[in-house]
């Protein structure tokens, strides 16, 4: 274990001080920068940036200018962020962790980065990502014992907020690349139902399933940090009752690992004992068919966004990349156009099971386990994949320690379009793990 690279950095909290002055902007920033001398070379969370200090010190200095006065500062005055390097950031290249040409990747900057550049955020810098966000892994390391994977695909984000190397990143999910590396570095990772922060500027995986997702230390943050960038978002929606609660039983939870539902069925417990009602309502019976579906129509969607860049530049593109764009290839256009109809019928279905069984949220383990060991693999997204299929808000909040002492995260699953109350209601469950 490695208990001194994971620092507290609260993002609500820092934001307030941010805003009101309580907290100097340059003070803050220094000892971010001097956190970053000795925790960045273990940790290696970020993209290689020359002079990175200079440019963001510069970039805070304007923003200082433009909003001396506290009482008027925007929300997220100050607040650095990591930005997964999927995303166009004006200034930095983007190189999706491969070995392609920057020039070939770019583009004008990615809409969430641009909405929270308004609210006041600071790029810190370009958080590694696996190449162009599948398997194949960068070198980042689980701050809680760096011979683990931090997962992946937004491995940087998700290791750069638990070390405290920011209080906010952005990351994807298009299986499981958001609740998968949250819950093995002990955060809070939210993916919003599709579509609800816009991914224009983002290099897509498949166009159908990618969602952008966040990270932040505690689920107050999430809401501050979707309050920016989620579209239509309501900043008045509360909730004055326990959500009902419901486990998918079946296939789909068997999935997870002995120790995950260990672990679960003590949440689980917990919950119970806090005064939440949960059902148990078999789901996703046919889980191995959803499985395949929805690999087979992101791996033809990737080989579509990959098609000019493949043909030119082939022997740039590593085994496990190239691979699946070969198998992209090979997908009949008709399985694709059904996989896309699935997708919004078995939301359909799944959300009437909810409404007649008046539950609120699903509830289940956020990975098969805790962060394998080694940096070969960046685990299995298999938790995850049902509710990236379907579109759902997730969020995950860590709720337990393995055996080895990693993080276990409890993963929980909201209603179409109903992310306010599903991050409401999340809240009081992390306060009570």
């Amino acid at each position: 274990m490695t208990d001194s690279l994971i620092a507290n950095t609260p993002l609500a909290e820092t934001a307030a001080a941010l805003r009101g002055g309580a907290l100097d902007l340059f003070d803050y920033l220094d000892a971010l920068f001097a956190r970053q001398e000795w925790v960045e070379p273990q940790v290696q969370a970020f993209v290689p940036e020359p002079d990175r200090r200079g440019r963001v010190m510069a970039e805070a200095r304007a923003l200082l200018e433009r909003y001396p006065r506290p009482g008027r500062r925007p929300p997220l005055f100050g607040i650095p962020i990591g930005v997964k390097d999927i995303f166009h950031a004006a200034g930095l290249p983007t190189r999706a962790g491969s070995n392609l040409p920057p020039d070939e990747l770019t583009g004008p900057e990615a809409a969430v980065v641009s909405a929270f550049k308004q609210a006041g955020a600071l790029v810190m810098g370009k958080t590694v990502t696996t190449e162009f966000a599948y398997f194949e892994p960068g070198p980042t390391r689980n701050p809680h014992n760096l011979d683990h994977t931090p997962g992946g695909s937004s491995s940087g984000s998700a290791a750069a907020v638990a070390a405290g190397l920011v209080p906010l990143a952005i990351g994807t999910q298009t299986i499981g690349s958001v609740i998968r590396p949250a819950a093995f570095c002990g955060i809070v990772g939210y993916k919003p139902s599709y579509n609800r922060i816009d991914p224009a500027g983002l290099l897509f995986f498949s166009r159908s399933a990618d969602h952008v997702g966040l990270f932040t230390q505690d689920v107050a943050g999430m809401r501050l940090a979707a309050s920016v960038v989620c579209n239509g978002w309501d900043k008045s929606a509360e909730v004055v009752r326990k959500p009902v609660l419901a486990i998918p039983s079946g296939p789909y939870l068997a999935q997870a690992s002995d120790e995950a539902l260990a672990a679960f069925s003590a949440q689980t417990d917990a919950l119970r004992a806090a005064g939440y009602e949960i059902k148990e309502i078999p789901l996703f019976q046919n889980i191995a068919d959803i499985n395949r579906i929805h690999r087979q129509l992101i791996a033809a969607e990737f080989a579509q966004e990959h098609a000019r860049w493949y043909s030119q530049f082939k022997d740039l593109y590593r085994p496990r990349t190239a691979a699946l764009i070969e198998e992209g290839m090979a997908v009949d256009p008709d399985d694709v156009a059904d996989a896309r109809d699935l997708q919004r019928l078995l939301r359909e279905e799944v959300l009437h099971i909810m409404d007649v069984n008046d539950v609120d949220m699903w509830i289940a383990p956020a990975a098969p386990g805790p962060a394998p060991a080694g940096l070969n693999s960046t685990g299995d997204p298999i938790m995850n994949l049902p509710w990236t299929f379907l579109g759902l808000p997730a969020v995950t909040v860590p709720a337990a320690k393995a055996a080895n002492g990693l993080p276990l995260g409890l993963q929980m699953i909201g209603s179409w379009m109903m992310d306010e109350e599903m991050l409401a209601w999340a809240e009081p469950v992390q306060a009570l793990f």
